[in-house]
């Protein structure tokens, strides 16, 4: 990230008055049983799987749903009411994102589908420069281009040196794309994007930001930033399940064929005098938006756009630091946790941060903070296994998967716990989870657990 970002979140901790109020998320009052007996407010400390969507855009979809209508098709009010809605919330998003003139907004599911997106358009002797770190949306799409996987950097100064020299290396002389994270989905730690921009623009390159887990948390610039396009997903940023975004430079889009062909990314098709068929395609984002669209997805997006924007991100990433100050400094306590961490204790990051428990199987925690504290975390690789390995000091081979292992509660594991917050998180939620990991590591759970499919479960009946 830019110097003068990373200068504002190592800042950013100073108590606020104005910030002292989280964002109406949906689900703030539910309660959940407990094992030991009783309910509690459900506290979601998920936020890097899938943010809580905001009350505000709720409200909008909800207002604008018995206008529902079909876009680009229709002659009809609603047809022609959703299609102006559809064509103003892709204008929001470039707004939000500070898109040059001439850069595309493409609506797709995800951010995974986003660069999958990206994967199909690349000239075909492209190369692709990606770190080991980056999630699997990052790190596997690239199947038909010549890829260099760089090893994980220990400082942010490694990460530009390391990309500096694998550019300067590579052969023939062609077509590169880097892809790089903005911020870890495991460690929650800033990446120095415009540094590594200004490499990668320096050797000739293009790059991708990965900016899933850092547009929730931050304001993301396509022009200051300088990267050639951006890709989140909706269900990270406070939106409802099912969209995504991939915004950027236009050329490389319009050169290649539609990423899916059908209607709507097709502008004229006839027949041929031989019986085939020819089709011109659209040359605006369309091109890759085969099929009816996700409209209400692409508008409470836009609708997290504002919202994010007008409750003023300074404001949301003070209080952010706050809670990631309380967490960091209430698990640095317990002599037992160890956080994972690339870049240090000092490294800017956002409100995700990962920790395994020694004596703990991951899994057995999680499912005890869940269980006995109504806390939902994540537990496992993350869908970013290559990095939480080198952040456990195991071997590449060595076994785990996204979700929880085949290891008995109290049994050592290859996973990880992750806890994640953001905009939406009231205090109460992290001096919970502050408390119940002390009294975990202190007392022990209070409940007997089993693995059941794959996942550690409280056992019924038991105590």
């Amino acid at each position: 990230m830019s110097a003068s970002l990373n200068a504002a979140v190592a800042t950013a901790t100073a108590p606020d008055p104005a910030c002292a109020e989280p964002l109406a998320v949906l689900g703030r009052d539910v309660t959940v049983p407990l094992v030991t007996g009783g309910e509690v407010t459900y506290a979601a400390l998920d936020y890097a799987a899938s943010a809580p969507a905001l009350q505000r855009v709720w409200d909008d979809v909800a207002a604008y749903a018995p206008y529902y209508g079909s876009v680009h098709r229709g002659a009809g009010y609603l047809s022609q009411l959703s299609t102006d809605l559809f064509e103003q919330s892709r204008a929001t998003v470039a707004e939000f994102l500070d898109c040059r003139a001439g850069d595309q907004v493409v609506f797709t599911r995800s951010t995974t589908d986003s660069l999958n997106l990206l994967a199909a358009v690349i000239p075909a002797d492209c190369q692709v420069f990606v770190f080991e770190t980056e999630h699997h949306a990052s790190l596997l799409p690239w199947t038909n281009a010549q890829v260099t996987y760089l090893n994980a950097p220990r400082t942010p100064a490694e990460a530009v040196a390391t990309l500096e020299r694998a550019l300067a290396d590579r052969e023939p002389y062609g077509p590169a794309l880097v892809c790089v994270t903005g911020a870890s989905n495991v460690t929650g730690e800033l990446w120095p994007v415009k540094e590594l921009a200004a490499a990668a623009h320096a050797h000739g390159a293009r790059i991708v930001l990965d900016a899933a887990q850092l547009a929730p948390h931050h304001p993301v610039s396509v022009r200051d930033l300088d990267v050639d396009w951006v890709a989140f997903s909706g269900h990270k940023l406070y939106a409802p399940f099912g969209s995504g975004v991939l915004a950027g430079r236009a050329d490389w889009l319009q050169q290649a064929e539609p990423y899916l062909a059908g209607g709507g990314a097709s502008r004229k098709v006839s027949r041929r005098e031989d019986g085939g068929v020819d089709v011109e395609w659209h040359t605006t984002a369309a091109r890759h938006e085969a099929g009816s669209p996700n409209v209400i997805g692409v508008y409470s997006i836009a609708s997290a756009c504002r919202a994010l924007t007008e409750a003023g991100f300074e404001t949301l990433v003070v209080r952010e630091q706050q809670l990631v100050t309380r967490v960091r400094e209430g698990l640095a306590e317990v002599p037992a946790v160890r956080v994972l961490s690339l870049f240090g204790d000092d490294a800017p990051r956002v409100g995700v941060i990962s920790f395994v428990v020694d004596g703990w199987n991951s899994s057995h925690f999680a499912a005890a903070l869940s269980a006995e504290y109504g806390i939902g975390v994540r537990d496992g690789l993350f869908c970013a296994h290559p990095l939480v390995r080198t952040l456990l000091g195991s071997e590449p081979q060595a076994q785990g998967e996204c979700g929880a292992p085949e290891a008995a509660p109290g049994e050592r594991s290859l996973n990880a716990i992750r806890v994640s917050f953001g905009a939406g998180t009231p205090d109460e939620h992290v001096e919970r989870f502050v408390r119940a990991v002390k009294e975990l590591v202190t007392d022990g759970a209070k409940w007997q657990y089993r693995t059941e499919e794959g996942r550690c479960v409280p056992l019924r009946g038991a105590v």
